[in-house]
């Protein structure tokens, strides 16, 4: 495992109590990094690990930075991190504004260099008018939103986030999602991200690292590692393939909004964004069936052409095929679950050339309202701030 001011490198191998975990893996220095698995697979121990709350033999590196090996072991003070718990915990005695400031306070005595501003982080994140309000007067969501305004005033590096949504219920997860998908977008810094919910997963992550009972069993892009169907993740009832989109021309008359994958293009219902703007777009396995040949006449408007790239069966009555997308079969990765009879008579095989006719289409990522960026007078100094273009 090399060092390079492009990657998060991580190897921690050792127990704590009865939980034995032994890791390695890379993540990127930008974009948001899902550490996914079931409860008691490693995730919050290897966050712990690398915010150097648990100290478990290994070596990380940060940006070609060693922050651990067998010489070097930063203590937490020490390492320029932003860590949001699954509870906000946020000082009660203190003001939201002065939460917030807090967060500066610990910067400052460790010498970093302001890369956001107080200003920006509360534009950002909407506080602008729960400033002089109590932690206690604040909704869930609320609360976390000024935890994570908190933890990018510590100047982070990195940015931890052990779970965030799990002690929200269903609206202040709704009311929060936003903020952390522009959060994604805008942010200059990598985030780590744990997280048990798949459709969490599926909605922010850029890069995966699978993980089960403390060991990693996949890591790579998101939509490399849902549809590889010799993994646990495309065995799952909700197996879905996530593809990027551009949001094309709107169709008043029929209230459609055409979008472009690689290798075919899609028909969404409703208008969806700004044409030219780009979505993520999600397709479950169960909303794909195949067919030799293009269909003459069918209700369903989305039928892409598509190659065959592998199959694997999922237990005794269906089959998980692996797609690429467009007539050269060199487009986005599709998943499909058909049933054994279907591959049987078709004659499904790897390198054939089919049509997915894709039943229905989640488009996911939608850009946070106007008042959570950043003012529009500061865009031009975003990057040397930490916030991206």
């Amino acid at each position: 495992m090399t060092d390079s001011p492009d990657t998060i490198a991580a190897r921690f191998a050792g127990s704590l109590g009865s939980f034995t975990l032994d890791v390695a893996f890379t993540a990127p220095m930008q974009g948001l990094t899902a550490l996914f698995g079931a409860s008691g697979s490693g995730k919050t121990t290897i966050l712990r690990c690398i915010a150097g709350l648990a100290r478990l033999p290994g070596r990380l590196s940060v940006g070609g930075e060693v922050w651990q090996d067998d010489r070097i072991f930063r203590f937490t003070h020490e390492r320029p991190i932003g860590y949001v718990f699954q509870e906000a915990s946020l000082f009660p005695h203190l003001s939201v504004r002065d939460n917030l400031r807090y967060g500066q306070r610990r910067a400052a005595r460790a010498g970093a260099q302001p890369t956001i501003s107080e200003s920006d982080t509360v534009a950002f994140l909407g506080l602008d008018r729960m400033l002089e309000r109590a932690p206690a007067t604040l909704s869930g969501g609320e609360r976390q939103r000024v935890a994570i305004g908190r933890a990018l005033l510590s100047q982070a590096r990195v940015l931890l986030m052990d779970e965030p949504l799990a002690a929200l219920d269903l609206n202040s997860k709704e009311e929060i999602l936003p903020y952390l998908e522009a959060l994604h977008e805008r942010l200059a810094i990598p985030m780590l991200y744990v997280s048990h919910d798949l459709s969490e997963v599926q909605r922010l992550a850029d890069t995966i690292v699978l993980l089960e009972k403390g060991r990693v069993i996949a890591t790579g892009p998101l939509s490399d590692v849902l549809t590889d169907v010799n993994l646990p993740s495309a065995r799952r009832p909700d197996a879905s393939a996530m593809l990027d989109a551009e949001v094309g021309e709107f169709d008043a008359r029929y209230a459609l909004t055409h979008v472009s994958v690689s290798g075919g293009n899609l028909l969404v219902p409703g208008r969806i964004g700004e044409p030219g703007s780009h979505r993520r777009v999600r397709v479950a396995a169960a909303d794909v069936s195949l067919v030799a040949e293009r269909p003459s006449a069918t209700t369903i408007s989305n039928v892409l052409p598509a190659r065959i790239v592998e199959m694997r069966p999922l237990d005794d009555a269906q089959v998980n095929v692996v797609l690429q997308l467009g007539q050269d079969g060199a487009g986005a990765r599709l998943l499909a679950r058909v049933t054994r009879r279907s591959a049987e008579m078709l004659s499904l095989a790897p390198g054939q050339q089919v049509f997915a006719q894709v039943k229905a289409v989640s488009m996911l990522r939608r850009r946070a309202a106007a008042k959570t960026t950043p003012p529009v007078a500061r865009r031009a100094t975003a990057k040397s701030r930490g916030w991206l273009p």
